[in-house]
């Protein structure tokens, strides 16, 4: 039997006590972090939001100055916010943003440590905060799963993870009125490669 998905109270505790030994992994210049130049063409003046943001290192750094990172974790903001990024902490499925807030949003290796019975309301309330048009960059599950992974990252810690597939997310969405653009595998610096989803908000 697989192990049960863990509670949203269990998953912040964890990414509080990973928080330093997950950013020991980022490289804020590896190939995916290289897909926020080439595919959301961002100005200097924009604002994106980076979901899942961790210490910052790896995506936040990459975005415009006015952007802000939004972390389940309290440790994972202020590793964030020690390094000059804004972080904000919160939950995916209900973001406290305003309507029509930012100009583009990232969620690299972010959603699929939320239970995937609730992917729907975190992508409607990503499309809710972002402009018209605006890009989503995510990271996304290949295949439909859910469990929990023990001893994450060499640690005592466990972590959830769970994804619906690559087909159903796409399918996610579009019901919350997004455009996919494109689904392709990109190389991480965990020297395999991850599927990555660009759809741009309604």
């Amino acid at each position: 039997m697989p192990d049960p998905p863990m509670d949203r109270a269990a998953v912040r505790d964890a990414w509080d006590r990973l928080a330093e030994p997950y950013a020991a992994t980022r490289d804020p210049d590896g190939p995916d972090a290289a897909l926020i130049e080439s595919e959301l063409d961002l100005s200097s003046d924009d604002r994106a939001l980076d979901l899942g943001c961790g210490d910052g290192a790896r995506t936040l750094a990459n975005l415009p100055r006015e952007s802000v990172g939004l972390d389940l974790s309290r440790r994972c903001c202020e590793l964030a916010r020690d390094a000059g990024h804004r972080a904000v902490q919160g939950e995916m499925t209900a973001l406290p943003f305003d309507a029509d807030s930012f100009d583009a949003a990232t969620a690299y290796h972010a959603v699929f440590h939320v239970p995937r019975a609730d992917h729907g309301a975190v992508y409607r309330e990503v499309a809710r905060v972002l402009r018209p048009g605006a890009p989503l960059l995510a990271t996304v599950g290949s295949g439909r799963s859910e469990s929990v992974r023990r001893g994450w990252l060499g640690t005592d810690a466990s972590m959830l993870f769970s994804s619906p597939g690559g087909d159903e997310t796409e399918r996610l969405l579009r019901d919350a009125g997004f455009a996919v653009a494109w689904r392709r595998r990109v190389a991480d610096p965990f020297g395999g490669g991850v599927p990555m989803v660009l759809a741009r908000a309604p």
